[in-house]
């Protein structure tokens, strides 16, 4: 059912800083921002060879990333996102097996444009993972 790694997210109190440190600490490649309003958040990826390392900053106050934030004020990693074929059939599949999926089960559409899916992070050993359809 998995695929790869798509992406690892952290989430971040300050976007502008995240970016620089990526770019300019580490000489990463990094995207430009991208509000997603639907999410609450603002997203950049950092632009890896083998993979993507998304930073979120909260989009509002009522943004899931700014609850997370209040947890954990320096920031740290939000969830993990594994690519699967076929997302309707992945969601069916772990819902058969009690697993859960958070929202009301129907993918939304991402950052990447490509509809994707969280689920309990209680189901997975403590993280928030995101799958997405490729």
């Amino acid at each position: 059912m998995l695929e790869k790694v798509n992406h690892i997210a952290i989430a971040v109190p300050d976007l502008a800083a995240a970016i620089a440190t990526y770019r300019d600490t580490l000489g990463a490649r990094v995207s430009a921002p991208q509000a997603l309003p639907e999410h609450g958040v603002t997203v950049v990826f950092v632009e890896l060879a083998n993979t993507k390392v998304e930073l979120l900053e909260p989009l509002g106050e009522a943004s899931p990333i700014a609850a997370f934030l209040e947890k954990a004020p320096a920031g740290g990693m939000h969830h993990i996102c594994y690519e699967v074929d076929d997302i309707l059939a992945a969601r069916d599949r772990l819902a058969a097996s009690g697993a859960r999926v958070l929202g009301d089960g129907n993918p939304k559409i991402g950052a990447h444009g490509k509809p994707v899916l969280f689920l309990h992070p209680k189901d997975f050993l403590g993280t928030l993972v995101e799958l997405e359809q490729v």
